[in-house]
């Protein structure tokens, strides 16, 4: 039964046969995630008629227009176990009753409907996971569900014909676990012209997930310190509200501003505003093998390692008052903007979707 299952749904997909499909899946809404954005935009380069397949909220805002079509699922739930249950079922039924000639799961929270789907069709699955997501802060003391999703990534790891990560400490990590030939494509962003460093304003720039393990909150209690500047908070995550009540409680509701998903073009505008930004340049980052290597090599910023308000609020303090070695730091972002960029990096990302 299975097999004639499987027979007519082949049959099915022949019928909606164009020039290459490839569906893309994510879980969020596709407002700010550059990283996917990048990827469809190579694969269009490439000759893919690109569709991504995602979530709306009721807060999502409609997406400027792209290259790649976006369909958005709305679902009963947007939260949680029954969150990634509901997607994974929506996503499997379309995946499998739409033509198409391969897939990409973004992230292990779309591997299980993909796998499936790319088996029952005989598609390619090609998968790329942005983190090591069965070791987020989010799982750490949530026995049941790393359980839940270790057995997902055990059982459908090997389904992709190649898989692909954002750095090396995590791709040594699967290769070493599963016996897999898990291939780099570092997060790194398209090129664009770097303003100049003079006219910055009192801005300091935490751009990403509102979620925890993030360090948000050590940014907002520095605050204290920094009367003068003002805290932009560039995204949004399940530590929303929580965030908001911080900065309230400490009478920072007029520093700290949160300004929710921006478009790709707004926040690079805010991003060339901003004296100093977390994760951007110039550039304060956590103690990770990754980013350390990047600060080190090019000096565009300083590690942070201690992780408290004061030390960080310290770090901070020590640069802003050496104004000449940020405009070292801004120089040296633009030597190194010319090497780390998408327009190198997909080089690898077109190997990968061509077999090399």
């Amino acid at each position: 039964m299975v097999s004639a299952f499987c027979k007519i749904i082949r049959t099915f997909d022949k019928f909606f046969q164009g020039m290459k499909r490839i569906f893309v899946s994510v879980t969020n809404d596709m407002t700010n995630d550059q990283r996917v954005n990048r990827v469809c935009n190579t694969l269009c380069d490439m000759g893919f008629d690109v569709v991504v397949l995602c979530r709306r909220l009721k807060s999502s805002a409609e997406l400027e227009p792209r290259r790649y079509k976006v369909k958005r699922f709305r679902l009963l739930f947007n939260k949680g176990m029954l969150f990634y249950a509901c997607f994974n079922m929506r996503l499997f039924f379309y995946l499998l009753f739409h033509g198409c000639d391969a897939l990409l799961a973004n992230d292990l929270d779309t591997l299980l409907a993909n796998a499936m789907a790319s088996r029952l069709k005989r598609k390619k699955l090609y998968y790329d996971t942005h983190e090591l997501f069965t070791e987020v802060p989010e799982l750490q003391n949530a026995g049941f569900k790393k359980k839940v999703w270790f057995w997902i990534e055990r059982k459908c790891i090997h389904r992709p014909v190649a898989t692909y990560t954002v750095c090396n400490s995590i791709a040594d990590y699967y290769n070493g676990k599963y016996d897999l030939n898990m291939k780099v494509v570092r997060n790194l962003p398209t090129s664009k012209e770097i303003q100049p460093y003079g006219g910055r304003e009192n801005i300091l720039l935490y751009q990403g997930a509102l979620n925890m393990g993030r360090g948000i909150e050590l940014l907002i209690e520095m605050m204290k310190l920094f009367p003068d500047y003002k805290l932009y908070i560039a995204g949004k995550g399940y530590m929303d509200a929580e965030l908001k009540k911080l900065a309230s409680n400490l009478n920072f509701s007029d520093r700290v501003v949160f300004t929710g998903n921006l478009r790709f073009d707004e926040l690079h505008k805010l991003t060339s505003r901003a004296k100093i930004g977390f994760s951007v340049e110039p550039v304060v980052c956590s103690n990770l093998p990754e980013m350390r290597a990047v600060v080190d090599e090019y000096a565009v910023g300083e590690i942070f390692a201690e992780h408290d308000a004061e030390s960080l609020a310290n770090l901070v303090s020590g640069m802003l008052e050496n104004p000449d070695k940020l405009i070292e730091y801004h120089n040296n972002c633009i030597v190194a903007a010319k090497v780390l960029n998408w327009e190198n990096e997909q080089k690898i990302l077109r190997g990968i979707y061509e077999g090399e």
